[in-house]
């Protein structure tokens, strides 16, 4: 008797811990769905747009001006 009440614990607890995992996957399904978003946001954005990055050389002091310019919008 006591080792079945034992298994039908072990058993609640394993679902306990399944149901768990499953929240946790959506939470994570979601947080991957808001950051796809953002990051298709800025990228419609920059590709409508020109972006323009300064970076000073470490070796010769010189300022570097790196342009991206896009024109189309990407498709899917």
């Amino acid at each position: 008797m006591v080792d079945r009440d034992e298994s039908i614990d072990v058993a609640d607890e394993q679902l306990l811990e399944i149901e768990r995992i499953k929240q946790r996957l959506d939470m994570l399904d979601q947080r991957l769905d808001n950051i796809d978003s953002m990051v298709t946001a800025v990228a419609e954005r920059i590709m409508s747009q020109l972006v323009a990055i300064n970076i000073t050389c470490p070796h010769c002091g010189k300022d570097v001006e790196i342009a991206i310019v896009g024109s189309q919008k990407p498709k899917l």
